[in-house]
């Protein structure tokens, strides 16, 4: 009888292992609790090494906070990030803000923080460039000469690097997919800026503050290499979000874990925000609302042809 008792406690304890192996690690348990916290970041192709070395102290920092282990996963785009999030794969990300309102429209997610100062989100700009050599001063020219021009995208899913100069090319008669010689995606704001600079296309869009004036204080390009044909309207900066489907109080926890940074551990919030920001010491996580991105919501309803972004 005894080791009738040890044989089928056997077989149940081998029953019950092979079902937490068979578990996705990002599966959540009855109350909406994950056993580790899945968190996906998209470098965009644009320093990822340095990036990856930049969150490194944030994995530390949430796992004290949180009091679980942290997984951070790194991306190429944020239509990867996408993807991620609609196969519950991870439980937060990094979003741009276009990239939240794609994935909003299939997915169940919520913004959670956003950068911000003095209780207001930041803002940046995007900006369309053109190199030395095209001999091109301003839009109309651009206009004007636009059939013999090539013309490179960043990332399909990327507020500065698509959705917003397609919009403004859409307002003044240039339908990207049909005006120019030659419309690319080069993958990343700075492959779209190095592609510019070094002549391999002739126009090109990525975020201003973030990605262009960035590579220059970097070196990476230099001013005379570049010009700014035209400049956008402010745009809410990217949000963090969160799985709807997430416990509630967990997910307040993980939105408090970010707005503490700031006092607790200013040293985590800068070593990524010092990679973008000119000022990151005046910058703090402030709670998001979904309602500060309607308006890139707004122009990407009023764009038809944005189902070439899946």
């Amino acid at each position: 009888m005894n080791s009738l008792k040890t044989y089928l406690l056997l077989i149940l304890s081998f029953v019950v292992v092979a079902e937490q192996g068979c578990r996705s690690k990002s599966a959540l348990d009855g109350r909406g609790m994950p056993s580790h916290l899945i968190l996906a970041v998209s470098t965009a192709g644009d320093n990822t090494g340095t990036i990856q070395s930049a969150f490194a102290p944030l994995k530390t920092y949430l796992e004290k906070k949180l009091n679980m282990g942290v997984e951070i996963i790194y991306t190429n785009d944020y239509t990867s990030v996408i993807e991620a999030i609609k196969a519950k794969k991870v439980h937060v990300a990094y979003l741009a803000p276009f990239s939240y309102v794609l994935a909003s429209r299939t997915t169940e997610i919520s913004p959670l923080v956003v950068v911000g100062e003095n209780g207001r989100p930041s803002l940046y700009h995007c900006a369309i460039i053109t190199g030395s050599t095209t001999g091109l001063q301003n839009m109309d020219e651009v206009k004007a000469r636009a059939k013999d021009l090539t013309f490179c995208f960043a990332d399909p899913a990327s507020t500065s690097g698509h959705l917003i100069p397609r919009a403004y090319l859409n307002s003044i008669g240039l339908d990207p997919d049909h005006a120019f010689r030659q419309v690319l995606f080069a993958g990343n704001h700075q492959s779209s800026v190095l592609s510019v600079a070094s002549h391999k296309v002739d126009l090109g869009c990525a975020a201003l503050e973030y990605g262009i004036e960035v590579m220059v204080r970097k070196g990476m390009v230099r001013p005379d290499q570049i010009h700014i044909l035209w400049k956008s309207d402010a745009i809410v900066s990217s949000p963090v979000v969160a799985r709807n489907d997430l416990n509630r109080d967990f997910v307040s926890k993980i939105r408090n874990a970010y707005m503490d940074m700031g006092k607790e551990a200013p040293d985590v919030l800068m070593a990524y925000l010092k990679l973008f920001r000119l000022n990151p010491e005046k910058l703090s996580y402030m709670p998001a609302e979904d309602s500060m991105y309607n308006g890139i919501r707004k122009i990407a309803g009023s764009i038809p042809d944005l189902s070439i972004v899946k």
